[in-house]
């Protein structure tokens, strides 16, 4: 299939699975146990991040917390027909997708292919489409722009430097992302404070002051285990990636797995300094 929901299983133990520096030596295979059943890694591998369990306890506050994002959901469409929701695909925007279409609200789900996106990643915008009946919106970057960055500098300028890797972001996801929000009222994210220091100040509602439309987080105050406890109450289509370490999923070539004590955006343009990621 297309997609693995979370009672997916993870690789096959018997098929090698090493990590090695190279961000595209990983083993894409099929999933094989539940979630709890995740095999640890041999004395030979570092061990890999994990979907984290959840419990008791974020099965008590689930009930609240949806209800909650639907509430606030509805207000944005009662507020803002037509606003434009950018799905990264991730399963925070996921669960955002998952309470849209359930509520059969009026706005609008995006999503940007990027050109460099995981096989994973791009199958999943096929999953979501057949799961739930609907047509994202898929935004692409301006190929001739595309081209000649990689002309100009090479396919793996990212690597070179900071104000390469921006300059390669802006062509495929910013120009991308600005034609979807065009003529938008206002548009929604899937960021949670507790993401990254970087977003600790998100609120529900914002002003993007850049497009002078309004900007809002419906899922700003939920934690990691509240997200997976959605995630596997409602049974939401998921990137595969999610079971071979890769906890924050971007481009390929600027995402890796990240270990089991690292933070979980560790593995986003790892070659670079904390200070220069956004």
């Amino acid at each position: 299939k297309a997609f693995f929901p979370l009672h997916a299983r993870p690789p096959d133990n018997n098929v090698p699975n090493k990590l090695s520096d190279d961000p595209f030596c990983r083993k894409r295979g099929r999933l094989k146990t539940k979630i709890k059943e995740q095999p640890t890694m041999s004395l030979f591998r570092p061990q890999l991040w994990t979907i984290p369990t959840t419990g008791e306890a974020e099965r008590r506050r689930l009930p609240k917390l949806t209800a909650t994002l639907e509430t606030r959901l509805k207000h944005i469409a009662r507020r803002y027909p037509q606003a434009v929701f950018a799905s990264s695909l991730a399963v925070e925007d996921m669960i955002v997708t998952d309470a849209i279409c359930r509520l059969k609200l009026p706005l609008r789900i995006i999503t940007l292919d990027t050109g460099k996106l995981n096989p994973e990643t791009a199958a999943l915008i096929t999953a979501v489409n057949v799961r739930y009946q609907t047509e994202l919106e898929v935004f692409h970057p301006d190929p001739e722009s595309a081209r000649q960055f990689e002309q100009e500098f090479g396919a793996t300028a990212m690597y070179d430097s900071v104000e390469l890797r921006r300059r390669c972001c802006h062509i495929r996801k910013i120009e991308p992302l600005n034609r979807a929000l065009k003529n938008a009222p206002a548009w929604l994210t899937g960021q949670r404070r507790s993401q990254s220091a970087t977003r600790s100040e998100l609120n529900f509602e914002e002003t993007d002051h850049s497009r002078n439309i309004a900007k809002f987080n419906p899922i700003f105050d939920w934690e990691e285990n509240d997200v997976w406890a959605y995630a596997q109450a409602y049974d939401v289509p998921l990137n595969a990636l999610y079971f071979q370490g890769y906890p924050s999923i971007g481009c390929e070539p600027c995402t890796r797995p990240v270990k089991a004590d690292e933070d979980i955006r560790a593995g986003r343009w790892w070659w670079e300094s904390k200070d220069s990621k956004e």
